[in-house]
């Protein structure tokens, strides 16, 4: 089975070579890092203390499931009174893949969890940045193989941010599309 290191290795240098004309193979823009964030919103601000750790364990074993990478805690930097928000208190989770960890997920994320979201027609490309960096809104986090859909404790959605080494919003562009990207025709 070939992975997405190798289809990076073996199409997309010789082809981002050829429409960007890079002399040497380190220029090609690649993929640096995959973050993965989420956050427990409304449901851990109007619970009680037992069950907002309740529901951070069960989001900090779910997205570590689908990262294979422990997770870690985001907490509040400051309190809103607004909001109900304590300084310290755990508002969300988020997980940092890179090397083969990050090409792994990416891999599942494109061939397996895109294509099973409801009415998933494709990433748009305004999703891409001008600095060649990628964020997708995934709603819910069933749609990934590792989470059993009657399991589920606590359901929420990630954001998944792919930081590259691209310059530029065309050539994030086209590096994503040369590693298989579903983007949505405009």
């Amino acid at each position: 089975m070939i992975n997405l290191k190798d289809i990076y290795a073996k199409t997309a240098i010789p082809a981002l070579k050829a429409e960007f004309g890079y002399t040497n193979s380190m220029a090609v823009p690649r993929v640096v890092k995959v973050v993965l964030n989420t956050s427990f919103g409304k449901a851990s601000v109007t619970k009680t203390n037992d069950e907002q750790k309740k529901i951070a364990e069960a989001v900090l074993e779910d997205i570590s499931r689908i990262a294979g990478q422990r997770a870690a805690l985001t907490r509040a930097k400051k309190s809103i009174a607004t909001f109900k928000l304590r300084q310290g208190m755990a508002i969300g989770a988020k997980v940092t893949l890179r090397g083969q960890r990050a090409y792994h997920f990416l891999d599942r994320l494109i061939h397996v969890v895109l294509p099973r979201s409801r009415d998933f027609r494709g990433i748009r490309p305004e999703s891409v940045d001008n600095k060649g960096n990628i964020s997708i809104g995934i709603k819910e986090h069933m749609f990934f193989p590792e989470i059993s859909p009657e399991k589920i404790r606590f359901p929420f959605g990630l954001e998944i941010t792919v930081e590259t080494t691209a310059q530029s919003k065309t050539e994030g562009l086209a590096l994503f599309r040369a590693l298989g990207f579903p983007f949505a025709s405009s």
